[in-house]
């Protein structure tokens, strides 16, 4: 069989590949010159997204409330009534607190029924962000997508109520003020929320539910968006992670269902000062407005009573249907009947001489030495990547400017592997060589019912290689005709897996590039009759051998910064107020022009005590350097109350700023224990249990706009002297009169997800 014969098969597998993406985004067309006023349009978004992320507006910032004038603003053009929520929140998860200032307004509906929530954040993620994308996209998509609906004079069923929460990036702040706070939080039946973890790339639907999912996915494709973008696999796994948003505070605070919409393509602009009006996509954006619109139009009329269900549903992107779906009971009885026809189609094989006891085992060393060699190279070349190119670690989220071009080479690099393996056996039967990847998707999918139900239709494409096998048993198909018939069939099986290949590493980090390997290892089983070649050498080795090397060049070349892609970089003043001793510090790996004003290659790298208190900083900097005290006044502390009844020491003290504060972070040396822990009068546990702290942070509060001062109040023993740190922070190193500080080149940016271009002035508090 000759290698030309293999194009077609290829023009469908690429051709499949590219529809596999653009099926779940819509395009930006050509300008319409005739938008009716109840039309979604992008500019007005456009409009607004410029308006509201002209800076950053984190919690207690100046332009904070700013932006929240404008929404205000905004809304009573609307003709709604806005209301700001003023409460002080406090997640014991993350220890965090702040007076939030929730934005809510309220459209009437006929019906005396469960409300549809329309939620986002309007806060941006200190200290640089411009949030643009989180949340800047999902505000404008509500304020443009309620517009449109006013627009049309439609009165709906439901009330229809719009919350933009104040401090997500801070802990989900605003969400849980208004959860269990405000008193229309009782009246919601449903929430949809709008978020970004990049600035770019389809927007998947992410449910949120303490109950099963099956009447939240029915209802979701009655609604019937455009561009649905989703799979259970998804969803399982965004149980099992960490990760929250504010939906995850009306779910477990409230109990209330709802759906999540975010994007998370282009990784590197998320919490910087590139998360820019610019560089937001557009067809994003109008993936975000094809979910208001149409979930909004359906939702507003629909019994959102009782969303609960006692069933799962498996679901995942599907040619031509959308979403495909099952119920999970599905899964098992398909896994068995895919073993008994397995069985059944070895047996045949075997009766008619296609298949070889001999042949199928020794099938299994290509596909087993394929799995380990790709998984440990893309392993371990990325960590080997991260040493050549040690600039690649001081950006903190794992996604690098050139992460699509290393994808792209470390999947055709694994393809090289993966043909230079199967080439020495281009004298094996191809049936033979096919059982040990269905035998691996059968294993595969197994562990997948026990331990991740969700990724149950992955068993979808072992059924599409059972019927592939039976062609080549029970039919007699011309070889020149096999590849293409072959590539077709496997259609659903590519544009299934193909999506998920880039995902994780772009969800997950490059790190994460062996999983890719392992799907695309598990896809080329699945299609090894495409490609394999009886007593020929493979062409399509040399091929993909080039490729991948060209986009290794091309990463390498790309590997640097430009005013397109800044290098994230930190500086900071650490004072000890306590001995009078100040540092530099960086969270960098790789110094630069900017941090070298400081430091050098020269200064010490972590183990220091930086702080008293044995606290966080301990380790989170890369380099410091001793520097010159500046005498940074610091905030002044005032005990209410210091009382012992009944051997319980009852204490209350207020810390007033001298200078602006952006934030306090109260740690501490031992483990302690606190009763009746108050923030601001609001209680740390409304239950009234103890709170009990392990050495380390306390409680992270930031400054809002309303904030005058901070004052704690607790109980503890009394013969328990509490060894409490207090830092304070301010987002000011760079104008600071006491400072002289060179501004950072136009190819650097600050570094997100650390404190950053801030004074730190730290004390042991005298209690």
């Amino acid at each position: 069989m000759k290698t030309s014969r293999n194009y077609l098969a290829v023009i469908v597998i690429i051709l499949t590949v590219y529809w596999s993406f653009t099926d779940m985004i819509p395009s930006v067309s050509s300008p319409k010159t005739n938008i009716k006023t109840t039309d979604f349009s992008i500019d007005n978004a456009l409009y607004h997204l410029k308006n509201i992320s002209q800076k950053p507006h984190y919690t207690g910032s100046v332009e904070h409330k700013e932006v929240q004038n404008y929404l205000v603003k905004e809304l009573k053009k609307l003709n709604l009534e806005p209301e700001i929520q003023y409460q002080t929140a406090i997640n014991k998860k993350w220890r965090a607190a702040t007076t939030t200032e929730n934005i809510l307004a309220r459209i009437k509906g006929t019906d005396n029924s469960k409300a549809l929530l329309l939620l986002t954040h309007y806060d941006s993620n200190p200290h640089s962000s411009l949030g643009a994308s989180d949340a800047g996209s999902g505000v404008v998509t509500i304020l443009e997508g309620i517009r449109a609906y006013l627009a049309a004079n439609k009165t709906p069923k439901n009330d229809i109520i719009i919350l933009f929460s104040d401090a997500e990036e801070l802990g989900l702040l605003g969400a849980q003020a208004f959860v269990e706070n405000h008193p229309w939080a009782k009246d919601i039946g449903l929430v949809l929320n709008f978020e970004a973890r990049g600035s770019g790339g389809s927007s998947y639907m992410l449910m949120e539910t303490n109950g099963k999912n099956k009447k939240l996915l029915a209802e979701f494709l009655n609604a019937n968006p455009n561009y649905p973008a989703a799979n259970s696999l998804m969803y399982g796994v965004y149980k099992k992670l960490p990760n929250d948003t504010d939906l995850t505070i009306f779910r477990e605070n409230g109990n209330i269902n709802g759906f999540n919409f975010a994007f998370i393509d282009d990784h590197f602009d998320y919490h910087t000062e590139q998360d820019s009006y610019e560089r937001l996509n557009r067809e994003t954006l109008l993936h975000q407005a094809d979910y208001l619109t149409t979930t909004l139009n359906y939702f507003a009329n629909a019994d959102l009573t009782n969303l609960n269900s006692d069933t799962d549903y498996i679901y995942v992107n599907f040619p031509f249907t959308k979403l495909l779906s099952y119920p999970f009971s599905w899964v098992l009885p398909m896994l068995i009947v895919a073993f008994a026809l397995f069985i059944f189609l070895i047996f045949i094989g075997i009766s008619r001489k296609k298949l070889t006891v001999i042949g199928m085992l020794k099938g299994f060393i290509p596909y087993i030495i394929s799995l380990v060699i790709c998984i440990g190279i893309s392993y371990s070349l990325w960590q080997l990547l991260l040493i050549i190119h040690p600039q690649y670690t001081d950006m903190l989220h794992g996604f690098t400017y050139n992460g699509y071009q290393y994808i792209i080479a470390f999947i055709f690099l694994n393809l090289w592997l993966i043909f230079k393996i199967y080439n020495y056996l281009k004298e094996h039967k191809t049936n033979d060589l096919l059982i040990a990847p269905i035998t691996f998707g059968l294993i595969l999918n197994y562990l997948v019912y026990v331990n991740l139900p969700g990724a149950g239709f992955l068993v979808i494409p072992v059924y599409i290689a059972l019927f592939i096998l039976a062609i080549q048993l029970f039919m007699n198909i011309r070889i020149k005709s096999k590849a293409a018939l072959f590539a077709v069939i496997s259609i659903p099986t590519i544009y299934i897996i193909a999506p998920m290949i880039q995902l994780f590493p772009v969800a997950l980090g490059l790190k994460t590039l062996f999983i890719s390997a392992i799907l695309l290892v598990l896809l080329f089983g699945f299609m090894l009759p495409v490609f394999h070649q009886e007593k020929q050498k493979n062409g399509w080795q040399t091929l993909t051998g080039l490729v991948s090397l060209l986009f290794f060049v091309i990463a390498t070349f790309n590997s640097g910064f430009s005013l397109e892609k800044k290098k994230p970089n930190s500086l900071v003043f650490i004072q000890n107020s306590d001995t009078n001793t100040s540092y530099w510090a960086s969270h960098n790996k790789t110094l630069d022009g900017y941090t070298k004003q400081f430091l050098n290659d020269d200064s010490p790298q972590g183990g220091i005590d930086l702080i008293a208190g044995n606290s966080k900083y301990n380790t989170s900097f890369n380099y410091y350097t001793k520097a010159e005290n500046k005498s940074i006044s610091i905030s002044n502390i005032t005990i209410n109350q210091d009382t012992i009844i009944d051997n319980q020491r009852n204490l209350s003290f207020t810390i007033t700023p001298t200078r602006k504060i952006d934030r306090y972070e109260l740690f501490t040396n031992t483990k302690i224990r606190l009763d009746n822990f108050t923030v601001n009068g609001v209680s740390y546990d409304d239950s009234g249990k103890a709170f009990t702290a392990d050495k380390g942070t306390l409680l992270v509060y930031q400054m809002a706009n309303t904030d005058k001062a901070l004052t704690l109040s607790f109980t503890i023993d009394k013969n328990i002297k509490p060894d409490l740190v207090l830092n304070e922070i301010s987002n000011d190193l760079l104008s600071h009169p006491k400072f002289t500080i060179k501004p950072r080149s136009e190819v650097m940016m600050p570094m997100p997800f650390v404190i950053n271009d801030a004074i730190i002035c730290t004390r042991k508090l005298q209690l």
